[in-house]
């Protein structure tokens, strides 16, 4: 899978993927104006122009990629095992892919749902499997 930043300063290739996932956490709503939509990448990423690229702690077990120029969101990483979590609109080729997981499911704001039937982690659920420690 391949994509790239809205100005193109920034690419990024991935081993192709089955699913992509949506977050409710306040941090990814907060960076997305909406729920993060994203496919988990895993570490096996390949960054093009990776001196275009901005990163920021937004906790401390994770980090979100942005381009420097246009400021599109590129990824959040996972630091301790350095797994990416790629912003689905970011890939030319997504179209066939399966909405598998919504987390943080408990910080959801009831003005919107989505009507498939995926996988729900409340906060606690998700980091008792993600975080560390």
């Amino acid at each position: 899978m391949h994509g790239k930043c809205l100005c193109g300063a920034v690419g990024l290739t991935a081993a192709a993927r089955r699913h992509f996932h949506a977050c409710h956490c306040d941090t990814c709503r907060r960076w997305c104006g909406g729920p993060l939509l994203a496919v988990h990448c895993g570490t096996e990423v390949v960054l093009e122009g990776e001196s275009g690229i901005t990163c920021y702690a937004s906790s401390e077990w994770a980090e979100r990629g942005f381009c420097s120029r246009c400021g599109t969101h590129l990824f959040f990483r996972l630091t301790a095992s350095g797994d990416y979590y790629v912003p689905l609109g970011l890939f030319d080729d997504a179209g066939d892919l399966v909405f598998a997981s919504q987390v943080f499911i408990d910080r959801k704001p009831a003005a919107y749902s989505f009507a498939e039937a995926t996988e729900k982690l409340t906060e606690r659920e998700f980091l008792a499997r993600y975080a560390p420690g």
